[in-house]
């Protein structure tokens, strides 16, 4: 099955009557009733419905029949953690919100996403800590660095969700040796497929890696 990816608006996703709250588990209603925002609620409901969207179109079944379950492997809690589907172990799924906008990725085989807006200004601390020697200098050496570093994020924090590599060792992560412009952009790491774009009818750069070459489809 080619990994399979989808963005949408928040208020894309809460628009379809059948990707509504009565999907998710007691468990998701409960962590959504912790936002204090209700825009971060919306946010984090509607990445939980349209991952089930992506994974019931991979699968060719109804949405409805799918259960997102998490479980952390460190601490074994199943209130974060890495996303699966309790009917469908084998196929792996992945998640990100932002503000406003959300996105989902299914595959047979490891898959990440994720989607991140522009913040107003990118700390130097930050870039210093997450990013290797080479990504810095290729980003301090861009004619828009904030969008090249959000570029490399996006690829980044899907590597994160893939499970090859961690929050604490983001710059040993080296990915100065790929392009940054270009959308969409494909890309290849190792035995990894790497697809960016910026989608800038939503203001958000988004990334999907996988063992295969992913596809997007829309809402």
């Amino acid at each position: 099955m080619t990994p399979l990816a989808m963005v949408a608006g928040s208020a894309e996703v809460l628009a379809r009557p059948d990707l509504g709250e009565h999907l998710l588990t007691g468990l998701e209603r409960e962590r959504a009733g912790r936002f204090r925002l209700e825009s971060a609620r919306t946010d984090f409901v509607a990445a939980h419905l349209l991952v089930r969207e992506c994974a019931a179109r991979l699968l060719g079944r109804p949405a409805a029949g799918l259960t997102l379950l998490q479980r952390c492997p460190d601490c074994a809690r199943d209130d974060h953690g890495k996303p699966y589907l309790a009917e469908h172990p084998e196929v792996e799924v992945s998640l990100s919100h932002g503000r406003g906008v959300v996105a989902a990725a299914a595959g047979a085989g490891q898959v990440g996403v994720d989607v991140e807006q522009p913040a107003r200004e990118t700390v130097a601390e930050v870039m210093e800590r997450v990013l290797s020697a080479g990504e810095l200098k290729r980003v301090r050496e861009h004619a828009e660095p904030h969008r090249a570093f959000l570029r490399l994020w996006v690829r980044k924090e899907a590597m994160v969700k893939l499970g090859r590599v961690t929050l604490d060792t983001l710059g040993e992560l080296d990915l100065s040796g790929l392009e940054l412009d270009g959308s969409p952009l494909r890309s290849r790491f190792g035995d990894l497929h790497l697809l960016d774009w910026e989608d800038l009818g939503r203001g958000a750069t988004v990334g999907v890696i996988g063992t295969a070459e992913p596809r997007v489809e829309e809402l």
